[in-house]
């Protein structure tokens, strides 16, 4: 059985991503710390599935004022109670364990399967299953690879932070021209992902498309929950506690 949430009866497990927290969105910076002082606190854990921040240079950039007060946020959360837990995405996959000590909360390794309300649950940023996009694949596949990472962070922060802004600026302009289909999830991977960890229930975020969907994987009744994005006027929230699942109203 996979690890479980631990937490008393009427409690509810948290989830989101995709905040892409920058100096540049303080009004969702600030709807976020809300968040985090407000109805996150009665629940038992908080899952964050990726792209909590725009971008992350490298645990040495905990100095950096914004991400230190984001860490400052997170750690104070975590220790009024609340279980919190990191997966990191295509925007912050470089967010280590510095980060994590910083912030009291756990990395997780994807793919993750977690045990919520007794039910095993399959948890991704969501990027992987994006397989119809084989450019972003491709590039995905090169910077997740452990000596690109550690020649990336052996490098100045200042240097890296620059590649990043010229890695971001080419995405941006790439995504213009991309057919919107194929950033999306692929309904085969999803199958695929379901299939092989064996369980029913999946949920993941990246594409910023909110919403519940039923698939049939090998007559298995099976549903993937997508988490949408944040931005001033909106926070994506799904909650799964007594009353089932559902995304909170915001």
């Amino acid at each position: 059985m996979p690890p479980a949430e631990a937490g008393g009866a009427g409690a509810q497990t948290l989830f989101i991503s995709d905040l892409h927290l920058s100096p540049a969105a303080p009004a969702v910076t600030r709807r976020f710390g809300e968040f985090l002082a407000g109805p996150a606190r009665a629940a038992a854990a908080l899952y964050i599935l990726g792209d909590l921040f725009d971008y992350w240079a490298g645990d040495d950039d905990l100095d950096d004022p914004f991400n230190a007060r984001i860490a400052a946020a997170l750690a104070e959360f975590a220790a009024a109670g609340v279980a919190v837990h990191f997966l990191p995405g295509n925007r912050d996959f470089l967010v280590g364990p510095g980060f994590a000590a910083a912030t009291g909360l756990t990395l997780l390794a994807e793919p993750c399967v977690r045990a919520i309300a007794g039910t095993p649950v399959l948890l991704l940023h969501g990027d992987t299953l994006c397989t119809d996009d084989a450019d972003y694949q491709a590039f995905r596949a090169q910077v997740r690879a452990p000596a690109w990472r550690a020649a990336f962070l052996a490098r100045p922060l200042a240097e890296r932070k620059a590649l990043i802004a010229e890695l971001r600026a080419r995405s941006e302009s790439e995504k213009q021209v991309k057919p919107a289909a194929i950033m999306d999830a692929n309904a085969g991977a999803v199958a695929a992902a379901l299939r092989v960890h064996g369980v029913a229930t999946l949920i993941h975020g990246h594409t910023h498309r909110q919403g519940s969907h039923a698939h049939d994987v090998d007559g298995r009744a099976c549903r993937r929950w997508v988490l949408g994005d944040w931005g001033a006027d909106r926070a994506s929230v799904l909650a799964c506690g007594p009353d089932g699942w559902h995304f909170l109203a915001t």
